[in-house]
């Protein structure tokens, strides 16, 4: 029988019964807010990892752990929120053996303590299925107000922090579709599949500062798509200008086809978010603190509330990338999703950039609002 997709599940069965809940902000941001009786708000998520799935088998225990923390984080980054304890769920199969737990605690208990955060319970269970691991994490707001996916404003700028592409990328090289790459560029994409950096220093400082805020964790199309759905905003991203590692740009440029890693593989784990374009100089001072993340400004935010583009320096790999991910923007039933691709300047020019132009409107209406101009670095495209 057919199911719906992530997020239409999400907002078609789920969020009805979230409705009677403010504290569930309608399902749509990175984690909900209570008001603990007058002593500040509570930030709560929760984050599931399951093998083959979100790790491979043959990880070692130990990153596994940190990763199911560290996803988490991530969430309380994006919410701007201190975190104070977790609580860890385990299903255990059978081929997890005492060493392979003590492994896993070994390093569970390392990150703890790296991120001052505490143990306060949990379940473990048996399954003859594959092992998941599932974390609650609660944190704190500290009398600052949340950030959220549904601030961002009109003439803000668009940043991204770290590097994008890395995890996308080093799941591929774990699976044997990247070969002949250097040693310690190898060892960084794996790292970065396996150990996401939740930027919970910088979310913290982009308390008051940031408007609309999220972490990349779907990928950039996607995540992208949801910032503009919740803030009802439009926007236009250059993808050259988009940051990548050595590792991830010395793989594009052998394979182009895997920039779509950098549009939208996911496992990023970076912070998305908006700023006022007065607050540049605070928000890259702020970013370039040294326990924090660089980050870059691809993008600005347009008036139109529905549609949004990318450029890209490979016309195939955005192509090929928005056909994936189109379907995660977060639109409901009876929206359509139409997907035009441009040759900047003409249709057949082989040494022009590309714009991948996704326009969302409602079933039955042809909508294709005035985009702002942009250019793309020239490139030659591959069919």
């Amino acid at each position: 029988m057919a199911r719906r997709g992530e997020f239409a599940l999400i907002g078609e069965v789920f969020a009805p019964l979230a409705a009677s809940c403010p504290a569930a902000l309608g399902l749509g941001d990175d984690a909900a807010v209570l008001d603990w009786r007058g002593r500040g708000d509570l930030v709560v998520s929760a984050d599931a990892l399951v093998c083959d799935v979100h790790f491979l088998a043959d990880d070692p225990p130990d990153t596994i752990a940190r990763k199911c923390l560290r996803t988490n984080l991530s969430d309380m980054a994006a919410m701007g929120a201190k975190p104070v304890g977790v609580l860890l769920t385990a299903a255990l199969s059978p081929a997890l053996d005492d060493a392979w737990m003590e492994g896993f605690a070994r390093g569970l208990g390392a990150d703890l303590a790296d991120f001052s955060v505490g143990l306060l319970g949990g379940d473990t269970v048996s399954t003859p299925g594959p092992a998941q691991f599932s974390i609650t994490i609660l944190g704190s707001m500290d009398g600052h107000v949340p950030l959220t996916r549904s601030a961002a404003q009109v003439g803000d700028d668009l940043w991204v922090s770290g590097t994008l592409g890395d995890g996308a990328l080093g799941l591929r090289v774990r699976q044997g579709q990247i070969l002949g790459l250097a040693e310690d560029l190898r060892a960084h994409l794996v790292e970065r599949y396996r150990l996401p950096r939740p930027r919970v220093g910088l979310g913290l400082a982009l308390r008051g500062l940031a408007h609309g805020c999220m972490d990349i964790s779907d990928g950039l199309c996607a995540d992208a798509g949801h910032l503009c759905a919740a803030s009802r905003v439009g926007l236009v991203i250059d993808a050259p200008a988009l940051p990548l590692s050595e590792a991830a740009a010395t793989v594009i440029a052998d394979h182009p086809a895997l920039f779509q890693a950098v549009l939208g593989g996911g496992d990023d784990y970076e912070l998305l978010f908006t700023a006022a374009v007065a607050d540049r100089d605070a928000v890259a001072a702020t970013t370039a603190a040294p326990i924090r993340a660089p980050a870059t400004a691809p993008a600005t935010i347009a008036a139109t509330p529905k549609p949004w583009a990318i450029s890209s320096p490979s016309r195939a790999a955005a192509c090929a990338s928005m056909r994936r991910y189109s379907g995660q923007l977060g639109v409901g039933r009876g929206t359509r999703v139409c997907i035009a691709c441009f040759q900047a300047g003409s249709w057949c020019g082989r040494s022009a950039g590309v714009v991948v132009r996704v326009v969302i409107s409602t079933a039955g209406r042809r909508s294709m609002n005035t985009w702002r101009s942009i250019r793309s670095r020239p490139s030659r495209c591959h069919w």
